[in-house]
């Protein structure tokens, strides 16, 4: 996914590009309104059939009379194309830069700041966008589509320390195991929380766990629903 960069006089904003906005919301209401119109005409050929599964939603659907099931599939799946789209939107970044901070938004949750004197060192691992502080901490780490080239431009314009060799501390990952000795008191019992998360997919939840390890020195990182760790403040 491509992003679009507007520059001021103090600031740079990487964001999602107005035809991805027009996508979201024109195009998945359309799909999804042609899916269900789809649905619809198919749904007396299923029912035709004695071996395809499902033959109850079919039938129901084949039962209802015309105009109204060609109508209201249209309208069903044009609201289930909304849903996608109001997804979309909440989990887009923008990412704010200037000489002093840095802004990320998500969506249209509340904006988070980052004093620049806080940042040690920004890269790209994947597709997260990280910001590292003096301490080896993890400042930021947040999931993005944007274009690592707008987003790398973006901050050595404004001087920020952009790591194009990746994490540093990359070799410093442990996998995390159940029970572990050497871990602080209580981080085995959060890391065990979070995988419960991962497991489900509440990244909310696996956010919060995350900003409590960070309390005990403990910075995450996950690869396939395993969770890798380091100890903040080693180089």
């Amino acid at each position: 996914m491509r992003s679009d960069t507007t520059a001021g006089s103090s600031e740079t904003t990487v964001t999602d590009p107005l035809w991805v906005h027009g996508l979201m919301w024109l195009g998945f209401p359309l799909l999804g309104a042609l899916a269900g119109w789809l649905l619809k005409i198919s749904a007396h050929w299923i029912v035709s059939l004695p071996w395809a599964p499902l033959q109850g939603p079919f039938k129901l659907i084949a039962s209802i009379p015309e105009p109204q099931a060609a109508i209201g599939a249209v309208v069903v799946g044009a609201l289930a194309g909304l849903v996608f789209a109001f997804l979309g939107a909440a989990e887009s970044l923008t990412v704010t830069v200037a000489t002093s901070r840095v802004i990320l938004k998500r969506g249209s949750g509340a904006p988070r700041q980052i004093a620049r004197g806080q940042v040690d060192g920004v890269f790209l691992d994947g597709r997260q966008l990280v910001l590292l502080g003096r301490g080896g901490q993890e400042l930021a780490r947040e999931k993005s589509d944007l274009a690592g080239t707008r987003l790398t431009d973006a901050f050595r314009r404004h001087s920020y320390p952009w790591l194009t060799d990746g994490d540093p501390y990359r070799d410093e990952y442990r996998r995390w195991v159940p029970d572990i000795p050497d871990l602080p008191t209580g981080a085995d019992a959060l890391f065990k929380a979070r995988e419960r998360a991962l497991r489900k997919g509440d990244h909310t939840d696996q956010a919060e766990l995350r900003d409590e390890l960070a309390k005990l020195g403990i910075v995450v990182r996950d690869e396939d629903k395993r969770q890798y760790w380091r100890r903040s403040g080693q180089r």
